[in-house]
This record gives structure tokens, C-alpha cells and sequence, in this order.
């Protein structure tokens, strides 16, 4: 049954490349399956439109087809030659794990023939194409959302778009968007956004090149979204404000600057439903903050299912993570091996990636055969089992947007030891041994020594048993529920509105930012 909302239902569309379970490669992909739900949840319609990959198209049993032969322009102002595409439709039923209504934008070539979501040389083409097919249906659609929220660079072109090359269009009048950045990093097809020569950057404005037009590889689709959108918005408070430094701002720093007033920092949230140690089938025994004493059950478990000794005082610690630069494992080679040699701790690693940092934990496994275990490969139920079983998980991250993986371990009482950077600095609070309060321990410094010192701060607070329960249970029991979350997008929503309108009305954006206070 849906919440009740304070003020008038919203119509959102979530313009993205991944959703659950239609199409999931990393983060991205969960978040576009809970919020829109918890929306849903509000009071709200909120839905969802992403390429019909193959392997959605197989699945006939829950898509319909709703709309053919849309022609998408492939050249600036809608002009020259179109490209068919289809639209198909998953309506959200009346189970509650239900994803919310999604639409497919279908096209065989760019779409239908590809096996993976990312990775091909026309990559720019094929997410442009998915942002004009989504207004060249909506024109026809006897649906209209208010808002449109484009996620990433990939669908940063669809604010460009809607401010150039279809602003005379009469439906799209009131139609106001955001852009929500996952990840600044990313602003292209071309990742490695800081070479590409100075005399072929773009600047962001104008109309976007036709798709024949070699300049479409270097367009910096997240620059245009942050240009044109309404409202933009972060996956964590504090990441919000470090993307407005050139420490972390990916050379958008100043734009951001110039854009605060339409700034914002959401945190994302995980699933209670997937996540709950008090009905979850993959652990050996579920427990609660209440029966912390069932938990000892699945370390048990743990321990056997990686061969390792089968002990409850020893110190388990654990790695769930994609295994690239960014998650910080640099910091952990100088200093992981004399911590293992000095406390006999275990340390079981799940991810898979850089091969560089997979072959550090492979070597690391090899030197010490007796504490550690590396599974180098995708595994979709072995995290709950680490989750439910380790003392602490660690996550050394450079920089981090907002992380999952922090939250998940906190609610099954695997304690992180975390960067006290963007969304780990908001959902972590640094345990205290003079006050007794805290959720995790924090090093601040980008450097081994840091991390190293806060894994033995939670080393020794973890062995002294009335200390270590009660950190347990104030974890386990933060509220990190997309329903809190989704609440935050309503007001976001709201003010992108009210930006919209007013930019209608040409008014100056110093007349109208400070009107808006966002708590």
C-alpha cells in the first residue's frame, strides 16, 4: 500500500542504461530498481526507460510492444535522415518486488545485436540514440512526466537536447530534468576524459554532432548534463560538496561551483527486503541486533567454507568489492602482511578486476595459506555469507561516490573500515572508545600507515566483548531504507520544478536559487 504524500503526485522518468534484473553491471543497475520503487512506494508514478539489450528482447513473457516505426533524428535540429526504433513495456504488477513500469527503447542494430550494456566503439551513438528515442516517444506518448532524471553521462545529452534541439517543442515546456551523477569520473565514451587534446575538448554547449560525426566520441556528455539540467544531484552529501574541489572535481570543479545553488547530495540506500539477516537464505543462521549471538554461527560457517581454521577468536576480516585503482587496495599491500603475521587474523577476498590488484591477493594467499582466501570471480550470494561472518570488511576507497557495500556489511554487523571520504564519511560514524559510540573506524590520510592504524584500533576494540556488541547493534540498526532516500528525491523533484518554471520565465538564477533551502 502506498505511503501518503504531502503535496501533488509526481510523474518521473528515470532516462538510464541498467536496471534490475533486466539488466544489472554494477551499482547503477540496483539503484535504478529501488528508487523508482520506493517512489512508487510514496505515492508517486515513477518510471523507467532503458535499450532493449537482447537479452531482454528474448523475454517475451513480460514485455509488450506499445509503439512502433519511431524515427529518430540522427543530425542537430531534427534535421536529415531518422533511425526506426520501437518502444516495449514492462507494466509494474501487483507483487511488491515488482520493478517499477519500464519502457524499452528497441533497435536491432544498437541494441538487439549487442551482448554487453558498455564497451563498443559507437557507445556515444547508441546512448544519444536512447536519449532522442525517449523524447521522440514521450512527443507521441500520451504520457508526460514532470520530471526527467538522467543518470550519468550516458544520459547526460538528454538535458542538451531538451534545451536545444527540442525546446519549440509545445509538450516539453514544463518538462524540467536532473542530472544524478554516480560517478564524476566517467564523463564519456572516453573515459580517460584529461587527454583527450585541448583543441578537441567540448565545451558543452550547443547542439549535439550528428551521429556521423566523428566529434560525437569527444563530446563530454557529463559536462552538458551538469550545463543544461535543472538540478543535479549526487549519491552522498559529502561527495557532493568534494566534487567542487579539484582534488576530486574531474576538471568540472569550477562548472560545479558556478552550478551550487543547483547542487544537491542524496544518499543512496540498499534493499531491506535483499538484505536482511533476520530472513535471509543464504546464511547458515539468521540473527538480529537482538540475537547477535546467532551470528557467531555464520563466521563459523564462513571459516569452513574457505578452508580456514574454525575459530571464533580469531579476527576475520573481509574484502567484498570490484578490485580496481579506485577502491584503494594500494594502500592495503605495504602494510596487510606484518598485520596478518602479528595477529594471526584471516582475510577472505570476494571481487574480481584489475589484474594487478588480483594478482596481489593471489600472491598474498599464497604467502599466507593459512589466514587468507582470495575468490577472484563474480559471486552474487557468497557476500551475504561474508557479510554475516567477518568481524569487519574493508573499504579503503580513494574516492566514493556513496558505496553499498558499507551499508549491506553495517546492517549484518561487519563492521568497515573505511576512507573517511564522500558517501563512506556519511554513513559511517567514527567509533569513539570515550564516548562508546560509533559505527566503524575511519582513517582520514590516503596513505598505508592511516589504514593501518585504524585496522588496529578495530582489532583492539574488537576484543573486548561488551565493546564489540554494541557497536554491532547500532550498526545494524542505522536506517539506510530507499523509502528515506526517496523521500530526499521528492523534495529534489519538487525544486527542479520550481527551477523549471522560473527559467521559463527568464528569470535571473540569482532571483531564484536562494528561495530554495534543502535540508
Amino acid at each position: 500500500m502506498a505511503l501518503t504524500t504531502h503535496g501533488a503526485k509526481l510523474k518521473i522518468l528515470f532516462v538510464t542504461t541498467e536496471e534490475a534484473p533486466f539488466a544489472k553491471v554494477g551499482g547503477l543497475g540496483e539503484v535504478m530498481y529501488s528508487l523508482p520503487r520506493a517512489l512508487v512506494e510514496l505515492g508517486h508514478d515513477a518510471r523507467v526507460i532503458i535499450p532493449a539489450y537482447d537479452s531482454i528482447i528474448q523475454n517475451e513473457k513480460v514485455i509488450s510492444l506499445i509503439q512502433e516505426d519511431i524515427g529518430v533524428p540522427t543530425m542537430p535540429e531534427n534535421k536529415g535522415e531518422r533511425i526506426s526504433c520501437n518502444v516495449s513495456m514492462y507494466e509494474r504488477n501487483g507483487d511488491p518486488r515488482s520493478p517499477a513500469t519500464t519502457y524499452f527503447l528497441e533497435n536491432q542494430e544498437y541494441y538487439g545485436s549487442r551482448s554487453n550494456v558498455y564497451g563498443y566503439k559507437d557507445d556515444a551513438l547508441r546512448f544519444v540514440l536512447l536519449c532522442r528515442g525517449t523524447l521522440e516517444f514521450l512527443a507521441e506518448s500520451d504520457w508526460m512526466p514532470d520530471v526527467v532524471v538522467s543518470t550519468d553521462w550516458m544520459t547526460g545529452f538528454l538535458p542538451n537536447l531538451l534545451k536545444t534541439d527540442y525546446k519549440e517543442y509545445r509538450q516539453f515546456k514544463k518538462l524540467s530534468t536532473v542530472l544524478s551523477i554516480h560517478n564524476l569520473e566517467s564523463q564519456g565514451p572516453l573515459r580517460h576524459h584529461r587527454f583527450i587534446p585541448e583543441s578537441e575538448r567540448d565545451d558543452g554547449h550547443g547542439s549535439l554532432p550528428a551521429f556521423s560525426d566523428p566529434r560525437l566520441e569527444h563530446v563530454n556528455a557529463m559536462r552538458r548534463g551538469i550545463l543544461y539540467a535543472d538540478a543535479i544531484n549526487t549519491v552522498s552529501p559529502r561527495y557532493a560538496e568534494e566534487i567542487m574541489t579539484e582534488e576530486f572535481g574531474e576538471e568540472l570543479d569550477g562548472l560545479l561551483r558556478e552550478k551550487r545553488g543547483q547542487l544537491f547530495g542524496i544518499l543512496n540506500g540498499i534493499d531491506y527486503e535483499k538484505n536482511d539477516p533476520a530472513d535471509d537464505p543464504l546464511l547458515a543462521r539468521t540473527f538480529s541486533p537482538q540475537k547477535l549471538q546467532l551470528r557467531a554461527e555464520n563466521k563459523a560457517a564462513l571459516q569452513k567454507r574457505f578452508g580456514l581454521e574454525l575459530e571464533e577468536k580469531i579476527f576475520v576480516m573481509g574484502i567484498v568489492s570490484r578490485l580496481t585503482p579506485q577502491k584503494g587496495f594500494d594502500l592495503l599491500e605495504p602494510v596487510i602482511g606484518d598485520f596478518l603475521a602479528l595477529s594471526g587474523a584471516q582475510l577472505i577476498v570476494l571481487g574480481e578486476g584489475d589484474p594487478e590488484i588480483m594478482s596481489f591477493f593471489s600472491e598474498l594467499e599464497e604467502k599466507y595459506p593459512r589466514q587468507v582466501r582470495a575468490h577472484l570471480k563474480f559471486d552474487a550470494d557468497l557476500p551475504h555469507l561474508i557479510f554475516a561472518g567477518a568481524d569487519v570488511t574493508l573499504v579503503p576507497s580513494h574516492f566514493e561516490p556513496s558505496g553499498l557495500i558499507q551499508m549491506e556489511a553495517m546492517h549484518y554487523g561487519a563492521i568497515p573500515i573505511a576512507h573517511g571520504i564522500g558517501g563512506l564519511a556519511d554513513t559511517i560514524d567514527d567509533f569513539s572508545p570515550e564516548t562508546g559510540k560509533g559505527t566503524g573506524f575511519l582513517f582520514r590520510e590516503p596513505n598505508a600507515t592511516a589504514l593501518l592504524i585504524a585496522i588496529v584500533r578495530a582489532y583492539e576494540d574488537w576484543q573486548h566483548k561488551r565493546v564489540w556488541p554494541k557497536i554491532q547493534r547500532t550498526a545494524m540498526e542505522k536506517d539506510f531504507s530507499w523509502l528515506r532516500s526517496a523521500k530526499e528525491y521528492e523534495k529534489l523533484f519538487k525544486i527542479s520544478i520550481a527551477v523549471r518554471k522560473k527559467s521559463r520565465k527568464k528569470t535571473p538564477p540569482s532571483e531564484f536559487y536562494p528561495e530554495f533551502k534543502y535540508e
